[in-house]
């Protein structure tokens, strides 16, 4: 019970590593805040799997990118839990899809920064004026933000790039509060991001050149984020952690 009593919003939180990460910080005794935006029914399943935990939580929808939604999200949690909100993950962001520079506009590309790094600028800046001393967040970067991505993303990996430096600027400015502020560079883990994305042949050549031989869990990403939120990484911050099974190091 690492997180015993503590609030926590997280973005994007209603499949795959987001309900993973939910439930852990659940079972680790933090009242969980849910955001969703495209699926009611999946948020309302990650809550009932959050009670089956023995946790408490709420869903909230909220779209990342606009601002109004962003600051009902954060009035929802404090109506819920009280004023202080003392973790934020942000795990919303998305490759939306593959294009080439060639083939994508700036609206393809304005949406891909909107969702995966202004989600985090608006999360956080709305946030942290109710977050007290020795709370974390914790932001969502990705390998593609170290190697470039595959084929067609250079967006996303762009956009992920920003992630990992406004991680690091935001661990300077929030440092003299003692609000840490770190990210999570995964590779590749076995979600439906990757079923939509990636081919079949690529997950498996992904996999064997990886030194453990496989994709990662979603579950053992929310174990790297629970430690991240908790007091035993008490002197972590600005760190872009990597969780890639070895296939690549920083």
């Amino acid at each position: 019970m690492r997180l015993k009593n503590k609030v926590a919003i997280v973005t994007g939180g209603s499949r795959d590593i987001g309900r993973a990460v939910c439930i852990k910080l659940a079972q680790e005794g933090a009242k969980i805040v849910i955001n969703y935006r495209g699926n009611e029914q999946q948020a309302l399943e990650t809550l009932n799997m959050v009670k089956d935990a023995g946790g408490e939580g709420i869903i909230v929808y909220a779209d990342v990118t606009k601002t109004e939604d962003v600051a009902a999200l954060v009035q929802e949690t404090r109506d819920a839990f009280g004023n202080e909100i003392h973790l934020l993950v942000n795990v919303a962001g998305g490759l939306v899809a593959r294009k080439p520079t060639a083939e994508m506009d700036e609206e393809f590309w304005d949406h891909v920064m909107a969702l995966n790094v202004r989600s985090v600028f608006l999360a956080v800046k709305h946030t942290v004026p109710f977050m007290p001393e020795g709370s974390a967040i914790v932001n969502f970067a990705s390998l593609a933000g170290r190697d470039g991505g595959g084929g067609g993303a250079s967006a996303y990996a762009t956009a992920k790039g920003a992630v990992m430096t406004y991680t690091r600027a935001l661990a300077k400015e929030f440092g003299p509060k003692n609000i840490r502020v770190n990210s999570v560079a995964a590779g590749m883990i076995s979600t439906s991001f990757h079923d939509t994305f990636t081919k079949p042949e690529i997950r498996a050549n992904v996999a064997n050149a990886t030194p453990l031989k496989r994709e990662g869990r979603a579950e053992e990403v929310a174990d790297l984020v629970a430690y991240l939120a908790s007091s035993e990484s008490s002197f972590i911050t600005g760190a872009n952690v990597d969780i890639n099974g070895g296939v690549a190091f920083s």
